[in-house]
């Protein structure tokens, strides 16, 4: 029988003009929904970025089966091993030992010696109060010629305090240690994709004599911490702030805080500290700035007054991003996003008068499932006495042509984001998560280039957005 369970869909606690909304959070929370645009980074993901290091998460079976799948479909299953805690792991208070044998036990089977280890802790230890202090100093004793650092799988402080990004972030970094300075290195921290060698951020740097240095880069784990020897680190990604600070504290090290803008006046801004910060001259970008109006003027003509979709996940400063384009002729429609970062405040301000129209929609809450093209599931308000069942098969086929085919408006729709491109059910989109790495004006061409594309052809986006970490292996 199939059956709706609501028979009124009242989208308005998920959906709302932006002249109504309410910065920088427009909806209220509660029960949180998980689309299947996957293309975000997780903490596996991220932790693999270190070179030589093996990944141990300690948790029960059922948590474990996210972050195994994750390893899986990245083909990095060899550097990730797991310890399961039991009922009796729990109740015979001997979690202490369980870590200890059981990491031990890992690397005595490992057909290779890991430089570093990653140790994942749960919720579970929380509620346990065990004593993590001496876990770390019993395996750095036995294990002297490996370097260990503790990160955290706990969502159920996702919404307290540093979020699971900023806390594996500051721990991506935690194995540095004090190194004298070399006055040539640079330093990109933070960021799960590397920046476009084409852009004027890593352009100024390696111009003027600097060696540009981020996780990519890195082929040994000696390179990796290598990296404490930069009196400077940059930071474009909020998420890595903390992770700078800590730096700065521990090491010494400075940083440079340079907003993933699409402003020209800001990118000026940022470029002028790094110029101060080498102390060097500032270039002349006037080519470059020329270079992406002519991009965006071009865009702006193919696509013309087509429906555009946006979603957080493409851009760190999704405001910022928007506001480019609405400044530039395009037709911006929905915005997908549950919450804007503090320094895109003015750019809401600025798009809510001008463009009061503008829907604001959330990403995760339930109702969201049945919101434009999300929904794969056909519901009928009816059940099987009063529909024959040949009918119910032919109304879900048609459902299913239809999501093959796209949005439920008939109308070409153009998606910034695998999520936008979920919501709004369409195969004309803009495949790219977390900024991409395109940063500066070399970064708005290529963005432009990608959204010509994205207009005249097609994605598989069933496929698509069902990977996991945009820019990793993938064995889907």
């Amino acid at each position: 029988m199939l059956k709706r369970i609501e028979k009124d869909f009242n989208t308005d606690s998920v959906r709302t003009p932006i002249y109504e909304a309410h910065f920088p959070a427009p909806f209220h929370e509660g029960l949180e929904y998980s689309s299947p645009a996957r293309g975000t980074w997780n903490i596996v993901h991220t932790g693999m970025l270190i070179p030589e290091s093996h990944q141990i998460f300690v948790c029960a079976l059922g948590c474990l089966r996210g972050v195994v799948l994750t390893a899986a479909e990245m083909n990095a299953l060899g550097r990730y091993s797991s310890i399961q805690i039991r009922e009796e792991n729990v109740l015979d208070g001997g979690m202490e030992d369980l870590m200890i044998e059981g990491v031990t036990d890992i690397i005595h089977k490992l057909d290779y010696r890991p430089r570093a280890i990653l140790l994942f802790i749960s919720c579970q230890h929380f509620f346990l109060a065990y004593d993590q202090k001496l876990v770390f100093e019993v395996l750095r004793e036995r294990f002297p010629d490996i370097c260990f650092t503790d990160c955290y799988m706990i969502p159920t402080l996702r919404k307290s305090g540093l979020t699971p990004d900023q806390k594996m972030r500051i721990q991506m970094y935690s194995m540095w240690e004090n190194r004298p300075f070399d006055q040539k290195r640079v330093n990109l921290i933070g960021s799960n994709l590397p920046t476009a060698e084409t852009s004027e951020l890593r352009r100024m740097v390696e111009d003027h004599g600097f060696s540009f240095w981020d996780l990519y880069r890195c082929k040994d784990f000696e390179d990796y911490l290598a990296m404490a020897e930069a009196p400077l680190n940059l930071v474009y990604e909020p998420t890595a702030l903390l992770a700078a600070e800590d730096l700065k504290k521990r090491l010494g090290q400075e940083y440079l805080y340079l907003s993933f803008t699409y402003d020209f006046e800001e990118l000026d801004y940022n470029y002028h500290l790094l110029a101060d910060a080498l102390a060097i001259e500032t270039p002349d970008f006037t080519e470059d700035k020329r270079r992406a109006e002519a991009a965006l003027a071009h865009a702006a003509a193919v696509i013309g007054d087509t429906p555009i979709a946006v979603d957080y996940t493409f851009t760190f400063r999704i405001l910022s991003f928007v506001k480019m384009l609405l400044e530039n002729g395009f037709h911006i429609t929905e915005i997908y996003a549950d919450v804007f970062l503090p320094e895109d405040e003015d750019n809401f301000r600025w798009i809510q008068e001008r463009y009061p129209d503008i829907i604001i929609s959330a990403t995760n809450r339930p109702m969201m499932r049945f919101v434009h093209g999300a929904s794969d599931d056909l519901e009928l308000e009816a059940d099987s006495e009063r529909i024959p069942e040949q009918k119910i098969d032919s109304e879900i086929q048609k459902d299913n042509d239809y999501i093959q085919s796209g949005n439920r408006t008939g109308k070409k729709i153009l998606a910034a984001g695998q999520k936008a491109a979920y919501f709004a059910g369409t195969d004309y989109f803009v495949n790219v998560a977390e900024s991409g790495g395109f940063y500066g004006f070399d970064g708005i061409v290529q963005i432009m280039q990608l959204m010509e594309d994205a207009f005249y052809h097609k994605k598989d986006r069933k496929v698509l957005i069902q990977r996991k970490g945009y820019g990793c292996e993938s064995c889907l």
